[in-house]
């Protein structure tokens, strides 16, 4: 009797739990819905953003995106993470749900990116990129980001084809501590290392990489 009421519940626990996994499960089509009532104007509606300041999302990692939009959103009474003036009014009454229908849906989009204006500075850029600056402690960017800006999935985002205009501001942001949601702050340790040409360069590398 008692193992009939045990598979009983059993058979009652896994429905159920199929439904929180379906109900948990990101909706691509209304992160859709989200973004053209509220993103499109910045990001542009598949989010290839067409002003640097703007960064291009289309084809993020989802998890990235979602901690940015956390991120954003004061909780507690505590302030954000990452404080941005615009950013905190979007993301002020979107739930947990509509971050990550959001973060889906723009993840599933197809970037277009940007390209390297200035040949030389991309080539300064490429050495730092790849063997960081030994003499001063600059780490190589492609250990965590990849040899082509890749990125790895819920730990470093994709760099490549960005704005080299919002990589170098987001880059000083960091060496200044005014952007502090790095995980164990390792872009700020990085960024602090490096000089404003190192910056510049190294942005203007990454916008033409592939």
């Amino acid at each position: 009797m008692f193992r009939t009421l045990i598979l009983a519940a059993a058979a009652v626990a896994l429905p159920a739990a199929s439904v929180a996994q379906s109900a948990a499960k990101p909706d691509p089509a209304k992160g859709q819905q989200i973004a053209n009532q509220i993103c499109i104007a910045c990001h542009a509606s598949d989010g290839n953003s067409t002003v640097p300041a703007n960064p291009k999302i289309a084809g993020q990692f989802p998890e990235y995106l979602h901690k940015q939009l956390m991120n954003f959103k004061s909780a507690g009474g505590r302030k954000a993470e990452r404080e941005n003036v615009v950013m905190a009014g979007m993301v002020a009454n979107l739930s947990e749900t509509d971050m990550r229908d959001l973060a889906a849906y723009y993840a599933s989009q197809k970037l277009k990116p940007e390209s390297a204006r200035s040949k030389d500075l991309a080539a300064q850029g490429q050495k730092i990129y790849r063997g960081g600056n030994l003499s001063t402690g600059v780490a190589a960017c492609a250990g965590c980001h990849g040899p082509t800006g890749a990125g790895m999935p819920s730990q470093y985002p994709r760099i490549s084809g960005q704005f080299a205009e919002y990589i170098e501001t987001q880059l000083k942001a960091f060496k200044a501590g005014a952007r502090a949601n790095d995980p164990n702050g390792m872009m700020r340790a990085v960024a602090a290392k490096m000089t404003d040409p190192e910056i510049k360069a190294v942005a203007e590398y990454v916008a033409g990489l592939r």
